[in-house]
C-alpha cells in the first residue's frame, strides 16, 4: 500500500511540474460550461417521487420529460409532495382476518394511477409526467367511512 502511496506522490508531482494549474482551471470551466449547455436538452428519465398522502408516506417511480435544468433541479431538491386524499380516486378493499378468535377488519385504499399522475403533475408543472409506476395500497384513514 505504502508503494502505491508513493507511486501516486510521485506522479501528482510530476503532474505539477508539466501541467500549468492555469490549464486544469480552465479544462474544468470548459467540462463545467458544457455541462451547464447540455442541461438545456429535453430528456425522459425515471425518477422517485417522495409522496405523502395524510400519514403515510411512500416513494413512486414515474417516467417524467422536461428540460434537464429542471430535472437536475427536481433531483437536488428533496422535498415531499403533500397530496389530500380528496383529490384522488380509490378503490376501497376490505380484508378480514381471522386472528385466533377475534376477526381483525382492515381497510385498505387502492388509489388509482391516472389520478396520481395528474395530482403529481399539478405540483410538478414544470415537469412532465409520462406514467406512474407501482403504488402501494395505503392504510385508510380514521374517520374514512364514518
Amino acid at each position: 500500500m505504502k508503494r502505491i502511496w508513493e507511486y501516486i506522490k510521485g506522479i501528482i508531482s510530476l503532474g505539477k511540474k508539466y501541467i500549468s494549474p492555469v490549464f486544469i482551471m480552465l479544462l474544468v470551466a470548459a467540462f463545467t460550461l458544457w455541462y451547464i449547455a447540455k442541461l438545456n436538452y429535453n430528456y425522459t428519465t425515471d425518477i422517485d417521487v417522495r409522496v405523502r398522502i395524510g400519514d403515510q408516506r411512500f416513494n413512486v417511480t414515474c417516467v417524467v420529460e422536461g428540460k434537464g435544468t429542471n430535472l437536475f433541479g427536481y433531483v437536488i431538491s428533496t422535498s415531499r409532495l403533500n397530496i389530500p386524499l380528496s383529490e384522488l380516486e380509490y378503490t376501497i378493499m376490505r380484508e378480514v382476518t381471522q386472528i385466533g378468535e377475534a376477526p381483525s377488519d382492515k381497510i385498505r385504499l387502492h388509489l388509482q394511477s391516472e389520478s396520481l399522475k395528474n395530482a403529481i403533475s399539478v405540483r410538478l408543472s414544470d415537469i412532465n409526467i409520462r406514467s406512474v409506476g407501482t403504488i402501494p395500497d395505503i392504510e385508510a384513514p380514521k374517520n374514512l367511512l364514518k
